[in-house]
């Protein structure tokens, strides 16, 4: 399966057609009034959407797992594999669609500094300022794109942060959600609905991240901080992430239990595509 797909840059042209922009204005200065940078990250955020999900029949969200800000290059090939074969699955039932990722952290050292008691308070209570956020720029897209599904998707810390939005959205009707291998602590506040996939075990073994296996955990991150310094003693510095390794806590598409799952939870929900938009 290919493990790339055309992702905004932030660069390319933003067309103002079909974007409800008084409505984005006040929304951004309604949730970030005392911060410029928020309030320009989504304006610009929200025009990216609409300018690429207008006349699609799907919006597919990846929210990246660990700390939130792994651009698509950067990504575990595994994780690749789960956004590429649920595009691909839309694509075999006859649907159109488009593709985003949603940061929910900063891209540089300081930026991460600066989120750890925010990553922290959500690990341990659940409770997500950026969640919120989410639910309300989605309250919009579905708003003003009325012809529009919505699929999240994400694994780990990403599979919760999106479990977080839809308790935000409630009964918001068109707006799906695909989770892999959420961490235990976020167990007991998961809310799965008719609109939820969650899968919690690959198929070939147990994730001790779902199952609160902590030696498992403490040990594969000792390992991750160890390889991850020898990298960079050795001047050939690996991404934190790429570091990583626990057995059980990875999701690629190719393995049954997986890709299975994922295919008929959207057959079921959506079917094969028996019309064509007009234009199309």
């Amino acid at each position: 399966m290919k493990q790339h797909l055309k992702l905004h840059k932030e660069d390319e042209p933003v067309s103002s057609e079909a974007i409800p922009q008084e409505e984005i204005n006040l929304l951004a200065q309604k949730l970030f009034k005392r911060s410029r940078r928020r309030k320009e990250q989504l304006i610009s955020r929200l025009q990216t959407i609409f300018t690429k999900a207008t006349d699609k029949d799907f919006l597919v969200i990846h929210s990246p797992g660990g700390w939130g800000y792994t651009q698509w290059e950067g990504l575990l090939e595994w994780e690749k594999s789960i956004v590429t074969g649920v595009t691909a699955t839309l694509e075999k039932l006859g649907y159109s669609y488009a593709v985003v990722q949603y940061f929910r952290s900063g891209n540089s050292w300081v930026r991460y500094v600066k989120d750890i008691l925010k990553e922290a308070r959500f690990f341990f209570t659940g409770a997500s300022p950026r969640a919120e956020v989410m639910s309300e720029e989605l309250k919009i897209i579905t708003k003003h794109l009325a012809g529009l599904n919505v699929i999240l998707v994400g694994a780990s810390q990403g599979a919760a942060f999106n479990n977080a939005a839809m308790r935000k959205l409630g009964n918001q009707e068109r707006v799906y959600s695909i989770e892999l291998g959420t961490f235990f602590p976020h167990m007991p506040r998961r809310i799965v609905t008719g609109r939820t996939l969650a899968i919690d075990s690959n198929g070939l073994m147990r994730d001790p991240m779902c199952q609160r296996d902590l030696w498992a955990g403490t040990r594969s991150y000792i390992g991750a901080f160890y390889r991850w310094f020898k990298s960079r003693a050795q001047g050939k510095p690996i991404k934190f992430t790429h570091c990583i390794n626990t057995p059980g806590h990875e999701y690629q598409w190719e393995y049954p239990a997986v890709h299975t799952n994922i295919t008929e939870f959207l057959t079921a929900r959506f079917g094969m595509r028996r019309e064509t938009k007009p234009g199309r």
